[in-house]
């Protein structure tokens, strides 16, 4: 049985706790390695070894550490299919999902070679007499991503990259289900120059998340995960004084209006409710078809192409369009949900519960399953699933679709498909969520924006990415400089302005 590693200082180092989580294969059930779990102790060793790495690189000037991205980008390239094939076998999603999942994370990756240019400061010279004015953005020292199972190189990418290189060192803790490919991009990282002990993973559960929590060292904490575990972390995080951008669930809607193109909003549902099984904070999940007319054409179109859908493990090749939930544990969650939409009403048009699939019997899958007429009071729209389950939810009006979205507890992602550009303009001007599709259906910010949620699908005033993630990775410095140059004046014993 293969023992994984935390990487401290540049190097594999095997756990101290004696404690261990299997790490699985969920299309076939079997165990496939052992991830260590690491103590309060290990933990605190790892964040003080980071913070002696971390003075030194906070000297290295942006553009340096840019030049490290810039390697880091290019391997990460080199590396691409053995990277999607580490994160398939332990996700379980198809090979062009995973590499999906590598290139949206290399994406801000290639942001972050930019970094000298997000780093500036600003400057007045002469804001009073002989006196100037700049400003300048430091790192915060050490910090800390807890990331998920189920972009296990995009997110940790998303919080590495633009921590490094405004000049932090980072603690990664990425998920005990899925650690492999973050070890592998810490690999990857220090064959591009990053100098050891700047990034330091460290595997675990509870015990080392509070760790990083309480740690004095650790200044800002970013954590994506369910929205009960992100509230957890962002609250212990700010009592004792950190930053925290933590980012939970979601219940993604998409408005689908009379006028829009039903052939282009059913492909879209399909591709962004299914895709990696559903396990997508950004996954549509409801479909609010405005008009019973509307409702009966888009599903007519949907019930063919979500029955023609192919489940199947990673190695299945390009025909698969989907593969397993991550355990067992999730299987059953999600098939019990949807047991409880059939027994709170809800028409279930496609069920797709009790698949087996030859030779892959004790894997995780379910099928697409499509509900039809489900209603807010239903645990199938309360409840965020997490799982290839598309809910329906029939609206007479655009005021009353628009406001099943605003009304909802979650506010990541939302979409409408129309061909009236007013009511596309109404509806994104108004809807109270973070990021917003118009004819979309997966609206993620490109690298050079920001990723972040409203509501209960985020806690934090910072988005992820972009501009955000170097404000919330640096501290501002104004100093206020005066050289005398003949100026004459006694002392000043009012406040008063400059000039």
């Amino acid at each position: 049985m293969k023992e994984l590693t935390h990487f401290i200082d540049g190097a594999a180092v095997k756990g101290t706790s004696g404690r261990f989580s299997d790490v699985l294969n969920p299309a076939t059930g079997e165990v496939q390695a052992k991830v260590p779990l690491a103590s309060a102790a290990e933990v605190d060793a790892a964040v003080a070894r980071a913070e002696i790495a971390q003075k030194k690189w906070a000297q290295v000037n942006p553009q340096r550490r840019a030049r490290v991205m810039m390697k880091f980008g290019q391997l990460v390239n080199e590396h691409m299919d053995a990277l999607a094939e580490c994160l398939s076998r332990e996700h379980g999603k198809t090979l062009p999902d995973a590499r999906g999942d590598v290139q949206r994370g290399l994406e801000v990756v290639e942001v972050c070679m930019g970094a000298p240019a997000m780093l500036k400061g600003e400057y007045t010279g002469d804001a009073g007499p002989g006196i100037d004015l700049y400003s300048m953005r430091q790192p915060l020292g050490v910090v800390a991503g807890i990331t998920p199972f189920n972009f296990p190189a995009m997110i940790p990418m998303w919080k590495m990259a633009p921590a490094i290189s405004a000049g932090n060192a980072m603690i990664l803790k990425p998920s005990e289900r899925t650690p492999s490919t973050a070890m592998m991009l810490a690999d990857l990282l220090k064959e591009a120059g990053l100098p050891d002990g700047v990034l330091q993973v460290v595997h675990g559960g509870k015990e080392a998340v509070d760790a990083l929590l309480d740690n004095e060292t650790v200044q800002a904490v970013g954590f994506v995960g369910s929205t009960p575990i992100a509230h957890y972390i962002y609250s212990r995080a700010a009592a004792q004084g950190k930053r925290a951008q933590c980012f939970g669930g979601a219940k993604n809607h998409m408005l689908i209006m009379p006028d829009a193109d039903l052939d282009k909003a059913a492909d879209a549902l399909v591709g962004a409710g299914y895709g990696a099984a559903g396990e997508r904070c950004m996954a549509i999940s409801v479909a609010v078809p405005v008009g019973q007319e509307t409702a009966d054409r888009l599903i007519e179109k949907l019930v063919p192409k979500i029955e023609s859908l192919k489940v199947g493990p990673y190695t299945g090749g390009a025909d698969v369009d989907f593969g397993p939930l991550i355990t067992a544990a999730s299987k059953e969650r999600v098939e019990r949900l949807i047991q409880s939409g059939v027994d709170q009403g809800a028409d279930l048009v496609v069920d797709g519960r009790g698949l087996s699939i030859q030779g892959y019997e004790n894997g995780f899958f379910t099928g697409a399953s499509l509900f039809d007429n489900v209603t807010p009071d239903m645990e199938i729209y309360r409840e965020e699933i997490f799982g290839p389950v598309l809910c329906t939810v029939r609206a007479e009006t655009y005021e009353e679709g628009l406001n099943l979205v605003m009304e909802n507890d979650y506010g990541n992602g939302t979409a409408i498909y129309t061909a009236d550009g007013d009511t596309a303009r109404d509806f994104a001007t108004r809807v109270n969520v973070g990021m917003v599709g118009v004819n979309f259906p997966i609206p993620v910010p490109l690298s050079y924006y920001s990723f972040g949620g409203w509501k209960k699908s985020a806690f934090g005033d910072l988005n992820q990415y972009g501009p955000d993630a170097f404000r919330f990775y640096t501290k501002t410095k104004t100093v206020t400089s005066r050289w005398f140059s003949g100026i004459k004046d006694g002392a000043a014993l009012n406040f008063k302005a400059l000039d």
